[in-house]
């Protein structure tokens, strides 16, 4: 991990918000051709996958890999739409994001109602819930019978949390507005409407390609991608130099800049994940569209030193699971155990 400077410190308290508001306005041509690029490449890839199944190449099924990585960045631009950063027309983007999340597997209002809530309260020790991982004190795991660790720690177990956890939410948990029940009927119509769209997309795929290929090509697909989204979601704000703080002490653009992390991936990874990573710029105005993210970054390089998180660093990441008070840091299990 990269330790912050004292001038990259002395920055950390510009007036960001000001400065990141010239970023805001999309480029809505490049809007179009972003969608464009991402939408045209992973219809070609699950129709050229489904094919090599249906004809017997098995060895064209690897194509699944690079459509699950479009699938993701088809997610990022649904992201980006329930910010209104996109086309920065709520009709707009409104309505590309419900469609988006027909692929995704995402009712588009239910989950912009609870992003919009996690930006509000990242960080905040008081206001954790909807939208977060769940992440406990090491008071409050102590607290929990020996039931409730064991929960815990299989809810934080990595083949849970990556691997069991994306199946659960995007295929079932999702299917209704889970936490929203009494939201109005805003989150029923968001996840009917979806599931009423996956249902159709998914009975015409199934009568052009068959039931087999739709399993085999489709379901990685979403495995993969949902395994890969909720890992980009964890390292954001699961890191070593992640800031927590009680309601009192809690500032909404040091939570941002502190509290979110910059997950410095290669060129390629960024493309895919449509600059996600600079999370901790996103978090300081989500109205900066996904592509501009990276010009922030050029334009103010001492950002790059503040909560830096390399692929090797997050690799790390996985074994942290409480937050100690005390230390005021993220700990694993057995440092927690050590320090009882």
């Amino acid at each position: 991990m990269n330790m912050i400077s004292p001038e990259a410190a002395a920055n950390s308290k510009r007036a960001w918000l000001k400065i990141l508001a010239r970023y805001k306005k999309p480029d809505r041509r490049r809007s179009a051709l972003e969608l464009a690029i991402t939408l045209v490449p992973f219809v070609t890839l699950w129709a050229l996958s489904s094919a090599a199944y249906s004809y017997g190449h098995w060895w064209g099924l690897v194509l699944i890999l690079p459509a699950a990585g479009f699938l993701v960045r088809i997610f990022m631009i649904q992201h980006d739409c329930g910010h209104g950063s996109f086309f920065a027309n709520r009709y707009a983007d409104d309505w590309i994001g419900r469609a988006l999340g027909i692929l995704t597997l995402t009712p588009y209002d239910c989950w912009r109602r609870a992003h919009a809530t996690h930006h509000a309260s990242a960080g905040n020790l008081d206001e954790r819930g909807m939208g977060d991982i769940r992440t406990l004190t090491v008071a409050e795991y102590r607290q929990l019978s020996w039931r409730g660790r064991l929960a815990y720690r299989l809810y934080r177990h990595p083949l849970v949390m990556f691997g069991l956890g994306p199946i659960w939410l995007f295929i079932f948990e999702q299917r209704l507005p889970i936490g929203m029940m009494r939201g109005g009927l805003t989150p029923w119509v968001s996840s009917m409407t979806t599931n009423l769209g996956i249902a159709v997309t998914a009975a015409i795929l199934i009568w052009f390609v068959g039931p087999g290929a739709f399993l085999v090509v489709h379901l990685p697909i979403v495995i993969l991608a949902g395994s890969a989204g909720i890992w980009l979601f964890y390292v954001q704000h699961q890191f070593e130099e992640t800031e927590w703080a009680k309601d009192a002490d809690w500032e909404f653009q040091h939570a941002a800049l502190h509290g979110s992390s910059y997950y410095d991936l290669p060129p390629v990874l960024n493309w895919f994940t449509g600059n996600i990573g600079v999370h901790h710029v996103h978090h300081l105005s989500a109205k900066v569209p996904g592509y501009r993210l990276q010009e922030v970054l050029r334009d103010y390089p001492e950002l790059r030193g503040i909560g830096r998180v390399t692929l090797l660093d997050s690799l790390r990441c996985v074994k942290l699971a409480l937050w100690d008070e005390n230390r005021r840091k993220l700990v694993s299990f057995r440092e927690a155990l050590a320090a009882a």
